[in-house]
C-alpha cells in the first residue's frame, strides 16, 4: 500500500515535519541533505543550475532568470520559497507548478530514502524534503536548466550542494539574525558560502561592510566576483503600458530595452542582477538580448507590489523584514505619490517588528494589525503591534482575522487611499486568495 496515496496525505506528512527544523548552524545540516540526495540518486546533478541567495530579492530574481531562460526555449525548472498558495509552487517547470497527484507520487517514491537516512541523521525536515522533491522532479522531467533560490543563509543551506553555472547574492540585510548573526559582516559571510571556485559570483549588494566581506569570501573560495553596479548601467524610460515600468540597461556586451510588467523600484535592481547573471552563462545557455527583453516582459511575480484596482485600490507586497519594508516604502512613494496608506499587517514572531513598522510609518498612514494561523509558525499578537504603531504616532487597530482586517481597512479608507497588505507571506497569501475568490483580478500590464 502506498505510504503517500494523495496530495492531502503528502501535505499532512510534510506539515508534521515543520517543527523538526533546526538551526542552520547545526554541523550535520549538510551531511543529512547530502546523504538524502545520495539515496535519491543525486538528482540535483542531472542538469545545470543557477544558485541565487540574498536577504531580499532572491525569489524575484530567480523568477526573472527562469522567465528569460524559458523564453529562450529551455525547459526550465524553478525552485523558490516560501510558496503563496500551495506546496506545489516549490517545484515549477516553465512556470507551471508540479501537479498535486505528481507531487504525492514523488514524495511516495522518496519515502524509502527518508527511512534510510533517518536512523543516522534524523528525519529530513520540511524544507529539505520539499527541496529534494523539486530536485527529483526536475531530474525526472529532464529540464535543460534549473534556477534555485537559497532557503536561508547559504553556507549550510540545503541548496549548497549544487555545482552551479553562476551564483548570485541580491542583497545583504538584517533578517534571521538568530541564525546568521547580528552584523552585516556575519550575515554576508554566511550568504557568501555559496561561492564556488571558478564560478562567476554576481553581487548586487551595496552596503560597504557587506561588500568587503563578500569580496574576501569570494577570493578565499576562488570565485570571480562581479558587482552588478560595475557591469550593468540602468536609465529609467517611459513605460509603454499601465502597471509596468521601463528602463534601458547597458552592459559591455549589449543594450537592452526592458519593459517590466511589475511595480517596485527594487524589481529594476533585480532585473539588472538577472541580466548580469544571464550574461555569465556558458554559450549553450546564454540567451541573446532580444530574448532577455522578451523574457522580462513576460515575468509575473504574485504578492510583490501586486495591484488590485478599485476604490480604494489594494496593493499586496510581502515585506517581512526591515530591508523589504524600505523597498516597499520607496516603491509606494514612486508609484503612488501623495497617496494616504491604510496598511493591513501581520508579522511573524521572529521578525523585528519595531524596524518594520517604523519604516512603514514614514508614509502618511494608518494601520490595521492582524494575525495568521499556520502550523509551526506564530504571529506577533496584533495588540503588541498596535502599541508600537501608536508609539510612532500612527492610528492603529487590531483585528485578529485577516479577512475581517482587510474588510475593515477597505471600509474605512477613502476612495483615493491605498490599502496595502504586507508583512508575513502567510497574511499576504490569505488576502490574495480572498481577493481572487471575490472575483477581483490583479492589474495586468496593458498597452
Amino acid at each position: 500500500m502506498s505510504a503517500i496515496p494523495s496530495f492531502d496525505r503528502a501535505e499532512t506528512y510534510l506539515l508534521g515535519t515543520i517543527d523538526e527544523t533546526l538551526s542552520r548552524r547545526t554541523s550535520y545540516k549538510l551531511d543529512r541533505m547530502r546523504a538524502f540526495l545520495r539515496e535519491l540518486g543525486d538528482p540535483h546533478r542531472a542538469y545545470p543550475t543557477i544558485h541565487v541567495g540574498g536577504t531580499s530579492g532572491k525569489g524575484s530574481t530567480c523568477t526573472m532568470i527562469a522567465s528569460v531562460l524559458q523564453a529562450s526555449g529551455k525547459r526550465t525548472g524553478l525552485h523558490t520559497k516560501p510558496h503563496l498558495h500551495s506546496m506545489t509552487e516549490r517545484a515549477r517547470i516553465d512556470g507551471v507548478p508540479v501537479a498535486p497527484e505528481r507531487f504525492a507520487a514523488l514524495l511516495d517514491r522518496m519515502m524509502p530514502a527518508i527511512e534510510r537516512v533517518q536512523p543516522e541523521y534524523g528525519r529530513p525536515t520540511y524544507y529539505e524534503t520539499l527541496l529534494a522533491l523539486a530536485f527529483a522532479y526536475f531530474a525526472e522531467e529532464r529540464v535543460d536548466v534549473a534556477v534555485i533560490e537559497v532557503g536561508l543563509g547559504g553556507r549550510l543551506d540545503g541548496t549548497n550542494l549544487l555545482q552551479p553555472e553562476v551564483t548570485a547574492i541580491t542583497s545583504i540585510g538584517y533578517d534571521h539574525t538568530e541564525v546568521l548573526g547580528d552584523t552585516l559582516e556575519s550575515i554576508a559571510r554566511e550568504k557568501a558560502g555559496i561561492a564556488r571556485a571558478g564560478v562567476p559570483f554576481v553581487v548586487a549588494a551595496t552596503a560597504p561592510a557587506a561588500l568587503k566581506t563578500l569580496a574576501a569570501c569570494a577570493a578565499e573560495a576562488g570565485a570571480p566576483m562581479v558587482r552588478v553596479a560595475d557591469v550593468v548601467s540602468v536609465e529609467p524610460a517611459k513605460a509603454s503600458r499601465a502597471f509596468a515600468q521601463a528602463f534601458a540597461a547597458a552592459t559591455s556586451a549589449a543594450r537592452y530595452a526592458i519593459d517590466l510588467p511589475v511595480y517596485g523600484l527594487f524589481q529594476v535592481a533585480n532585473a539588472a542582477t538577472s541580466i548580469a547573471v544571464l550574461e555569465r552563462l556558458g554559450p549553450s545557455l546564454r540567451p541573446d538580448p532580444h530574448t532577455v527583453e522578451r523574457g522580462l516582459a513576460r515575468v509575473a511575480i504574485p504578492g510583490r507590489m501586486e495591484v488590485f484596482p478599485g476604490a480604494p485600490a489594494c496593493v499586496l507586497d510581502i515585506a517581512h523584514n526591515a530591508e523589504k519594508a524600505q523597498y516597499l516604502v520607496a516603491s509606494l512613494r514612486d508609484a503612488f505619490p501623495r497617496r494616504r496608506i491604510s496598511y493591513v499587517v501581520a508579522i511573524g514572531e521572529s521578525k523585528d517588528a519595531n524596524q518594520i513598522l517604523s519604516t512603514l510609518a514614514t508614509l502618511p498612514s494608518t494601520f490595521v494589525f492582524t494575525s495568521f494561523m499556520i502550523p509551526g509558525r506564530r504571529a506577533i499578537d496584533p495588540s503588541r503591534l498596535v502599541a508600537i504603531a501608536e508609539a510612532a504616532g500612527r492610528r492603529a487597530h487590531a483585528v485578529a482575522d485577516p479577512l475581517e482586517a482587510l474588510a475593515f481597512a477597505r471600509r474605512t479608507a477613502r476612495a483615493n487611499d491605498l490599502v496595502v497588505a504586507t508583512g508575513s507571506t502567510f497574511v499576504v497569501a490569505a488576502l490574495r486568495e480572498s481577493l481572487l475568490s471575490c472575483g477581483l483580478d490583479a492589474a495586468e500590464s496593458s498597452a
